[in-house]
C-alpha cells in the first residue's frame, strides 16, 4: 500500500504509523459505557473510512486519510492541521 504524504509525496505505508480511525471522541465527562463503546465496539466496514496516520520515518507529520478498505485506494489525504475538527 502507498500513502501520499502532502509534504513528502508518495511513500510505502511502512514509513507510517497507523493511529486508527478518525472518529470524534466522547466528551471528557461521558460515562464509562460511552467510552467503552468508543474504544472497543467499532464497525469494520468494507469501503471508505477515515483514518489518522503519522509519517514516522519521514517528515513527522500527522495526516488524515480517507481510504477504501476493500481496494486500499487512497481517496483523499491532507495534513491533520488542515482538518477543521482539530
Amino acid at each position: 500500500m502507498r500513502i501520499t504524504c502532502p509534504l513528502c509525496g508518495e511513500r510505502d505505508r511502512r514509513e507510517f504509523y497507523y493511529r486508527g480511525a478518525a472518529l470524534e471522541a466522547p466528551a471528557e465527562g461521558d460515562s464509562p459505557e460511552v467510552w467503552h463503546a468508543h474504544v472497543h465496539l467499532r464497525d469494520n466496514p468494507a469501503g471508505p473510512v477515515e483514518e489518522w496516520w503519522y509519517h514516522q520515518q519521514g517528515c513527522g507529520s500527522w495526516i488524515w486519510v480517507r481510504r477504501d478498505t476493500s481496494s486500499h485506494e487512497m481517496l483523499a489525504v491532507q495534513l491533520a492541521s488542515a482538518q477543521e475538527d482539530l
